[in-house]
């Protein structure tokens, strides 16, 4: 027999023929086909039709029986080199949904299978169930849908959720972990913090109730750190020349350096604050993401050959002028840390602080003067929720969170309004603040007004309209407004030629994430404005990508080597 060995990629005829061809002639051959069954389309090609007799291509029983040949099924090539006059390709197989040592091929599944779909495997003619055949003789079944589940496509990231659920209930936590980490890094974190949107979707909810696919996601990760098992890290046994800076070591920027990490390229985090995380370490109350359960999973990201250097603010430390020379590309994904302001009068006043800096502050540790005082929240998203029930935690006698719509409108998940509810946090509705009101320059209360709702705004929603002659003073020490966020981008110099929005975003083209200067990039709440970790996440991963093209393509121009 031959010493080469022959990768023929394709399953349908001609691929069936050459592997055939090549095994003949004494060598031997891998045959990769993406479906669960040699033939591709199924019974268009599979089969040559002779009025109701449907006879079998001799040809796929020789290349089943053949020892020069290898099939493998279900598989796709992630990436492929050469080197030394040969290729190297690397492959990954999916897990098929049935076991073809057990399966009799009774077909008693695609009678009872509750979901149709038109069948895509004879041009859309007729219908056809998410169990099905590939081949009628040899029984080759396989769960396959095309179409991507609701539950997938509402998720920011579009984790393969049907996958990594699935394999969950076949016990293969390892392999359910492996799946979600394809497309993020953050399985610990975003399992514990995400609202999850794709369980809104769900199907199931239809129903009964949605699967909980958020808790799985934390199940499998919680399951592999208290275990004590060492996560796989897997990366390239060399990696590439070029360097990039990444600006912020948040969800963004750590999701984009683990994806580099995976292309080969070696990425340095440059993080302004004490800690890793953004807002994972510093928007995030400690009893929803513990710091060592995210600090476990930044560390195994940093394992992957990523550089952190933290305390290193961009501007003073170090120039943006110096990144850009010393660096092949740059990722800006700095979160928007900034916190809005009220725009009402004696806000200035000492007992004022914004909901972000408070959120950043009790994470850092420092130590809050909440005994026998009382706190007004301002908001009624996610960060007034967090700002109000800390600051229960942190010992203030009354905690009020005043929102100027009703709880309708709230864009807080509703678990966690419940959830302040729960813990005696005093919500009212349809009140808006007018002016913070106190005695030598300390507040004392908050003067505040009484609305009600007319015509739906821009949002969408109704706008409150205030109720004349309704003012009233709510009493307390300390104000904490949570009526948004914005990135805070003093540290970019106006020589950089960045486009920035009137949101203080950056704008960046979708297909790979650049900004309108060549080999700068961006993603996160620096440029979607504030949002969720996950979208953060989605959008560090396809950062990643655009900047390996950015790279090859400028090393290709350049004639450069790898």
């Amino acid at each position: 027999m031959s010493d080469k060995q022959v990768i023929v990629f394709g399953g349908d005829p001609a691929g069936v023929a050459a592997a055939l061809e090549q095994a003949e002639a004494g060598r031997r051959v891998v045959l990769v086909e993406p479906s669960p069954s040699l033939g591709g389309n199924r019974i268009p090609q599979t089969h040559i039709l002779n009025g109701d007799q449907a006879t079998r291509d001799p040809k796929y029983d020789a290349v089943k029986q053949h020892p020069n040949i290898r099939i493998i099924t279900n598989a796709t090539v992630e990436k492929a080199a050469a080197k030394d006059g040969g290729y190297t390709f690397r492959i990954r197989r999916a897990t098929p949904r049935v076991d073809p040592e057990k399966c009799d091929d009774c077909r008693a599944c695609i009678r009872v299978c509750p979901i149709h779909m038109y069948d895509d495997f004879n041009e859309g003619i007729g219908f056809r169930t998410a169990i099905d055949f590939f081949n009628a003789d040899t029984g080759d079944y396989n769960i396959f849908k095309e179409d991507m589940p609701i539950c997938q496509a509402t998720c920011p990231a579009n984790l393969d959720i049907r996958s990594y659920v699935g394999l969950i209930a076949d016990g293969e936590y390892d392999k359910s972990l492996a799946k979600i980490r394809e497309r993020l890094p953050f399985a610990l974190s975003i399992g514990r913090v995400c609202p999850h949107p794709c369980e809104t979707a769900c199907n199931r909810g239809y129903m009964d109730e949605p699967i909980s696919i958020c808790t799985l996601k934390r199940f499998v990760a919680d399951d592999e750190m208290k275990s004590g098992a060492t996560a796989p890290v897997e990366v390239p046994d060399e990696f590439h020349k070029e360097k990039v800076a990444i600006i912020g070591a948040g969800p963004a920027g750590l999701s984009c350096a683990y994806f580099l990490a995976k292309a080969g390229y070696h990425s340095v985090c440059f993080e302004a604050l004490a800690e890793p995380g953004g807002m994972f370490r510093y928007g995030i109350p400690e009893y929803r993401l513990p710091t060592p359960t995210l600090m476990h999973e930044i560390n195994w990201i940093l394992s992957h050959g990523v550089e952190l250097r933290c305390d290193t603010r961009i501007g003073k430390d170090i120039t943006f002028e110096q990144i850009q020379s010393e660096f092949d590309a740059i990722f800006i994904g700095v979160g928007a840390h900034a916190g809005m302001k009220l725009q009402i009068k004696g806000e200035d006043m000492e007992g004022v602080v914004d909901g972000v800096d408070f959120l950043r502050e009790v994470n850092a540790g420092q130590k809050v003067d909440a005994k026998g005082k009382r706190v007004i929240v301002i908001g009624g998203g996610n960060v007034a929720m967090d700002a109000a029930r800390v600051s229960w935690r942190e010992g203030f006698d009354e905690v009020h969170i005043l929102y100027r719509r009703t709880k309708k409108e709230m864009p807080a998940s509703p678990w966690e309004i419940d959830a302040a509810v729960h813990e005696g946090i005093n919500i009212q509705y349809l009140v808006a603040p007018v002016e913070v009101v106190g005695e030598g320059g300390k507040m004392t209360g908050l003067k505040c007004l009484r609305m009600q709702l007319g015509e739906p705004d821009a949002s969408g929603r109704r706008r409150p309209v205030p109720i004349e002659g309704s003012e009233f003073i709510v009493e307390a020490e300390v104000l904490i407004p949570a009526i948004g966020q914005r990135p805070d981008l003093s540290f970019v110099p106006d020589s950089s030629g960045l486009n920035i929005t009137r949101w203080l975003t950056f704008a960046v083209d979708k297909s790979n994430y650049m900004t309108n200067v060549p080999g700068i990039f961006s993603a996160g709440d620096v440029e979607t404005g504030p949002d969720i970790a996950i979208r953060a996440c989605a959008g560090g991963r396809e950062a990643a990508k655009g900047i390996a093209s950015y790279i090859e393509a400028k090393r290709q121009a350049t004639g450069k080597k790898a």
